[in-house]
């Protein structure tokens, strides 16, 4: 998936902040369905919004946002798009989704990882299982201990300054770490750190 896929949606949510590495909460969105988000956002208040005005009313936007006619995320967002470009942005994040790509083949490649599920977008969900583990059978006693897997991980790496990556259960599953990539310096070599790390300080549990 590029940038390309996304101008060929009926509609999308354009998250600036995890998206395109903003670190404020920005979002932008879009919908080829004349319409839509007024009917999504409209509180008519016809106090803000007079329809008897002098100029096309259709420019009254503040009925199709869910911040009415707030403009400091679209300022945010302006100046970012403003000191990086169009060309920017979209290098940003079709530079973040081959990263994406890169993390995934290297789990599936790596003995003692797990992919939850192919990703989406940014976030990638896998589990990390020890050699004590890898042979057992995937009953109730073998993804109980898993369950510990990553906090326990999570505690050392704080402790020893290395790194910090988020962990959740979700929907049933285990406790599984979650990656999201998004920032533009990110490099290769931080991938295959991440998941040097991460097994150098969980291969003894």
């Amino acid at each position: 998936m590029t940038m390309k896929h996304f101008m060929n949606s009926g509609a999308c949510a354009i998250r600036t902040f995890s998206g395109y590495d903003y670190p404020f909460g920005t979002e932008a969105n879009k919908s080829s369905e004349i319409g839509l988000l007024k009917r999504c956002y409209s509180a008519n208040a016809s106090y803000l919004f007079q329809q008897d005005k002098f100029y096309d009313i259709s420019y009254d936007t503040g009925d199709k946002s869910i911040q009415c006619s707030r403009r400091a995320d679209a300022f945010k967002f302006w100046m970012t798009w403003k000191a990086v470009g169009t060309a920017g942005l979209e290098e940003r994040v079709n530079r973040a989704l081959a990263l994406v790509r890169y993390l995934v083949d290297e789990i599936k490649k790596r003995e003692g990882f797990q992919l939850l599920l192919e990703p989406e977008y940014a976030n990638i969900c896998f589990w990390y299982i020890p050699p004590s583990l890898r042979k057992m059978e995937k009953g109730h006693e073998f993804w109980e201990k898993l369950s510990h897997v990553a906090p326990t991980i999570k505690e050392r790496m704080v402790k020893k300054g290395s790194m910090m990556l988020g962990y959740q259960p979700h929907h049933g599953k285990v406790n599984f770490f979650r990656q999201v990539i998004i920032s533009p310096q990110v490099i290769r070599e931080d991938m295959d750190f991440l998941l040097d790390e991460i097994d150098s300080l969980g291969k003894d549990l």
